[in-house]
């Protein structure tokens, strides 16, 4: 904000970094959890190891975990005055 960016500007920018870093992690969960899956469907009861319904649950709520995660900071954020953040640098 100190150097032209609005406080909208700062909270996209904090929202998109923590999303691009919490979808990059769940799509490797999701990559990993297919492969070993098939080593652990014998432990499995009553759902097959790639059971599409828990995989779209567990990664939509991992999503709004994520996303909840980024916005209390992103908001925290926007109200930092640009002189109290330059004089901390």
């Amino acid at each position: 904000m100190a150097v032209g960016a609005q406080a909208g500007d700062i909270f996209r920018m904090i929202i998109r970094e923590g999303l691009k870093l919490s979808l990059t992690g769940l799509a490797l969960g999701l990559v990993g959890a297919l492969w070993l899956g098939q080593a652990g469907s014998s432990l499995l009861f009553g759902i097959t190891a790639t059971d599409p319904l828990t995989f779209t649950t567990v990664s939509l709520l991992l999503t709004a975990v994520a996303t909840a995660a980024c916005y209390f900071p992103a908001r925290r954020a926007m109200k930092v005055e640009p002189i109290v953040a330059l004089r901390q640098e």
